[in-house]
């Protein structure tokens, strides 16, 4: 066994401006319970934390949220990150995005704009989001190439949508997209709270990842497709954020630092406020941030696995959703003794895409939603 290591430097830097958002996503990776977050960081306080995260090293940034746009101080943010010398990347849903902000955006010095779409189709994205933002996101999408910039386009995809991998490549190569991400969904955050309704099944995942592939054959270089496997369908976890506390380094909209952006969730870990701790304590030497580095705190069969060096035991906010225990091996692992716990889940998940007229039910991300389950959970802790 070895003794905890020496953290490197926090190469990325999530940034995640607010929590408010426009849209009302069913699996929304904000924590269920975002209401009771409500004190945003100041203007001056965001600066800080990215001068503070560039002196540790970190070299790439992230403006997220919610949506990150709902912050007026965006472009003075940007600003910054261009001094400070950080490649940074925008994550939008494109809602409050105009020509005159791309442009003052640009004239700021953001290097990448990534604009999400919920489907293909008008309906299927609208009904996914709970709003009417399928034509205004085509008009952002057109827009960000206007400017010079990367077209980039998102889709979180899941078993309502999953079957229109092939139109919705064919839009994004309409929209002259040059990286498409097809993210199947990560269980976390409303998504979990959707899961049984959300998780594709294994056919499903199987025929788009064929899809996938012969568009990829078709178009060659033109575009560049990611196309991310849903955890539940893998035997081994994925390396969570290449290891807890390694390279990533997330600050919350009220200022709380986090090792991954899902961390806040595990009961019994206290994580820092940059409004009371500088970064660089924060991530060398707080407690939430050395608790699951290394190998020390491994049980079996993580302990003795010949694979920890590679995947870290998995991800903490997985094993501690699913198992309960935030120390258990990640139960994606076929080597888990919980993993028909997953193979349970995936059984239950059937041929088949759910109509938008069957209205599966769903929780949409919204603050009523929020607080009834931040009361549920104030009143009945996991």
């Amino acid at each position: 066994m070895s003794a905890r290591p020496e953290p490197g430097p926090p190469l990325w830097l999530l940034a995640e401006l607010t929590y408010r958002c426009p849209l009302h996503c069913v699996y929304c990776s904000n924590p269920v319970d975002y209401t009771q977050y409500k004190e945003e960081l100041t203007t001056e306080e965001w600066l800080r934390v990215l001068r503070e995260a560039r002196e540790l090293g970190a070299t790439q940034l992230g403006f997220s949220g919610g949506e990150p746009l709902m912050r007026d101080d965006l472009e003075a943010l940007a600003a910054e990150a261009r001094r400070l010398g950080y490649y940074s990347n925008l994550i939008t849903s494109g809602v409050g995005l105009n020509e005159r902000r791309i442009a003052a955006l640009k004239e700021a010095g953001l290097d990448h704009i990534q604009v999400s779409f919920q489907d293909s189709t008008r309906e299927m994205n609208d009904f996914l989001s709970s709003t009417r933002t399928f034509e205004l996101k085509r008009r952002v999408a057109k827009m960000v190439k206007a400017h010079g910039y990367p077209m980039v386009l998102n889709v979180v995809l899941h078993r309502l949508n999953i079957d229109h991998v092939g139109q919705i490549l064919d839009m994004a190569a309409e929209l002259e997209a040059d990286y498409v991400e097809l993210a199947n969904t990560q269980y976390y955050g409303f998504a979990y709270a959707n899961r049984e309704s959300l998780l594709p099944s294994r056919a499903q995942l199987e025929r788009a990842e064929e899809v996938t592939n012969a568009f990829r054959a078709r178009i060659g270089e033109r575009m560049k497709i990611f196309f991310v496997v849903p955890d539940y369908y893998a035997n081994r976890p994925k390396a969570c954020m290449n290891g807890w506390g390694s390279v990533f380094l997330c600050v919350t909209a009220d200022g709380v630092a986090l090792p991954c952006h899902e961390a806040r969730m595990l009961p019994g870990l206290e994580f820092p406020s940059v409004r009371r701790h500088d970064l660089g304590w924060i991530w060398r030497d707080s407690p939430g941030f050395n608790r699951y580095r290394g190998d020390e705190w491994m049980r079996e069969p993580c302990r003795s696995c010949p694979e920890k060096g590679r995947d870290f035991g998995g991800c903490r906010c997985q094993a501690y959703l699913v198992t309960g225990e935030a120390a258990n091996a990640d139960p994606v692992c076929d080597k888990s003794p919980h993993h028909s716990l997953i193979t349970d889940i995936t059984a239950r998940a059937r041929e088949g895409t759910v109509k938008v007229e069957t209205k599966p039910v769903l929780l949409y991300r919204d603050d009523e939603t929020s607080r009834r389950l931040s009361a549920q959970k104030a009143k009945d802790p996991v």
